[in-house]
């Protein structure tokens, strides 16, 4: 269970192509890079968390390709959800 606000996600970019939602996110407090991809035909959503020897825009305009890094139990629910890209 995640112990960060959704204050604390800063979103970097967004785009949307045929129901599908990705959202390139950073939260500075570890400095971690987030991938939140949302499926609006299938309902199917995931969070990939960009590993240090990746490039974060590769995951960002691959996502699928990148699915297998996925968090394992985390959807795009909750604190990924929230963020307004303030």
């Amino acid at each position: 269970m995640s112990t960060h606000t959704t204050a604390e996600l800063r979103e970097l970019d967004q785009r949307v192509s045929d129901g599908i939602d990705v959202r390139l996110l950073w939260r500075p407090s570890d400095d971690r890079t987030l991938v939140s991809v949302s499926d609006a035909k299938t309902g199917e959503a995931f969070t990939i968390e960009v590993a240090a020897s990746q490039r974060a825009l590769d995951v960002f305009h691959h996502p699928f390709a990148y699915a297998g890094n996925r968090r394992v139990g985390e959807e795009s629910t909750g604190e990924l959800a929230q963020v307004s890209g303030s």
